[in-house]
């Protein structure tokens, strides 16, 4: 099955914000308040993320929520 176009979209999105920021997805989940591995698979496409986790990476990324889909 072929990844949702959407999904790797906002996983490239994540990791380019994530990287720019100078944060390793350890750091990020840790700021985020979400599992460690769990940063990897949306940058990876793998998840289907929950709009309260897109908040919670949003605000440890410090940009608004519509940032992570421009």
């Amino acid at each position: 099955m072929e990844k949702e176009n959407i999904l790797i979209q906002f996983g490239q999105k994540v990791q380019r914000l994530r990287n720019e920021k100078g944060l390793s997805q350890e750091q990020l989940a840790e700021i985020a308040h979400v599992h460690r591995t769990y940063i990897g698979m949306i940058e990876r496409a793998e998840k289907n993320i929950t709009l309260l986790n897109i908040e919670k990476i949003a605000k440890a990324l410090k940009v608004n929520i519509k940032d992570l889909f421009d």
